[in-house]
């Protein structure tokens, strides 16, 4: 089963599935670099010319697992309380935010109405560069006039979600489109 971008699990599959492609594509290159020489005696043959092209879709393969194999998937216990506590609410997972030259690894987006809230667990995350990153990215995207807090402490976040729905459930849920568009903002930034 494919996980989609915004899931729990999604980075812990992507790094599997680059890793495996990357495997596959330079055992190819070994393969095409051993049949030529088995077959003409010699290096400077046109298979090697072929494995050396296929070096380079090889080569993106690698660096997209080496790139993903910092970041980790959400806790399924810390999934399991945020689905609990946020159950009306719009929820994103295993996002890595990427601009202007930064990382921004957030394990968990809430969204409701015009406020959007994070949980950056990672000890490398600026919750405040990526709350202002964020919110000039939606501005740029004509969603404006929308609160981003990041949280680097679970609880607090928790406790933030848990609010969020309980304002779901008195609230009419009138915005769902714009937080729907804001969601697939927030994944287009996302590796």
């Amino acid at each position: 089963m494919k996980i989609a971008k915004g899931q729990p699990g999604y980075i812990k599959a992507r790094k599997m599935n680059y890793l495996v492609w990357a495997a596959g594509e330079f055992a190819v290159v070994a393969a095409l670099v051993i049949l030529g020489y088995l077959k003409t005696g010699s290096k400077l043959n046109l298979f090697t010319v072929i494995a050396v092209v296929g070096c380079l879709p090889a080569s993106k393969m690698l660096v997209e697992f080496i790139t993903m194999a910092l970041h980790k998937s959400i806790d399924p216990v810390k999934y399991a309380q945020i689905e609990e506590k946020a159950s009306l609410i719009t929820r994103i997972y295993d996002t890595v935010i990427t601009g202007k030259g930064k990382v921004m690894p957030v394990d968990a987006f809430v969204i409701f109405g015009r406020t959007i809230c994070g949980y950056a667990g990672s000890p490398k995350a600026d919750a405040d560069e990526t709350a202002r990153y964020l919110k000039e990215m939606l501005k740029n995207n004509q969603v404006e006039k929308v609160t981003v807090k990041i949280f680097s402490d679970y609880f607090a976040f928790l406790s933030r979600a848990e609010g969020m729905n309980n304002m779901a459930t008195v609230e009419n849920g009138g915005e769902r489109s714009r937080e729907e568009k804001i969601k697939k903002l927030i994944l287009s930034t996302s590796m």
